[in-house]
């Protein structure tokens, strides 16, 4: 019996791709990440980080990688060390009246508006983008499909992407109670469903999705 091939380990982020980049463009990159294109209820979230690559927190990774402990914890270091960073929303209206696509692009300019660091606001020279779209945002911008895998500045973002996002879902299940948001933060779930079912659409359900739509309909 032959013993199965050990599995490849997976390769972690780094800074090659940014540091390629800024060579290129002659300025400092960011990395650009969002959280929330997906879920029936909340806004759209965008993170933008400049890092140090002389000061980097340890163990930064895709946010999908690792536990909500450890990307509160990774939140503080990262905002502590970054040489900027930045979040910005797009509210439920605005993803309702812009489709999620064109929301998503709102969330990350006012991410890239929002970078800031200890010696004020800076601007980047170019943008290290998750995924395929090339979103119109105020400087160059390189598209990295599974970006989050494989620069530390689109994994640093997506954490703050992510931990943001998260904050606000749990203040949303204080003001919408009954939904479960502070446990699935507003994405497809059995419990989401059934709240659905039995109480309507909540003032942060995204009227444009399929099964929202069909129960205001029905």
């Amino acid at each position: 019996m032959k013993t199965p091939a050990p599995k490849p380990a997976r390769a972690f982020p780094t800074l090659t791709l940014e540091t390629l980049l800024a060579a290129r463009v002659g300025g400092p990159v960011c990395g650009l990440d969002e959280a929330g294109r997906g879920p029936w209820a909340g806004p759209v979230s965008a993170a933008a980080v400049i890092l140090n690559p002389e000061d980097l927190p340890g163990g930064i990774d895709d946010s999908k990688a690792l536990t909500a402990a450890r990307r509160d914890a990774l939140e503080i270091e990262i905002k502590a060390r970054a040489v900027a960073w930045g979040v910005g929303f797009a509210s439920v209206e605005e993803i309702d009246d812009l489709n999620i696509l064109h929301a998503t692009g709102l969330a990350m300019g006012r991410a890239i508006e929002a970078l800031s660091g200890n010696g004020g606001s800076v601007v980047p020279a170019a943008a290290l983008v998750d995924g395929n779209y090339r979103f119109r945002l105020p400087c160059d911008v390189e598209t990295v499909v599974g970006g989050d895998g494989l620069s530390l500045s689109i994994a640093a973002a997506s954490i703050l992407a992510k931990t943001a996002r998260d904050r606000v879902m749990v203040e949303m299940d204080g003001l919408y109670p009954g939904y479960g948001f502070a446990g699935h933060k507003g994405y497809n779930a059995p419990v989401h469903a059934q709240a659905l079912q039995a109480m309507g659409p909540s003032p942060i359900h995204r009227r444009t999705w399929a099964p929202i739509r069909a129960l205001l309909e029905a």
